[in-house]
């Protein structure tokens, strides 16, 4: 096992999958891509 985490870096891909979830089917990708800038 080593010492360091991938904790954040995860978090962050959650966040994002999170997004990708809610906006399915409801937005084009502008959208989409702004949502993830203002959550990033």
């Amino acid at each position: 096992s080593r010492p360091e985490s991938n904790g954040q870096t995860e978090g962050k891909v959650n966040k994002l999958k999170c997004i990708k979830r809610q906006m399915y089917g409801r937005a084009k990708f502008d959208l989409l891509r702004q949502r993830m800038l203002l959550c990033g």
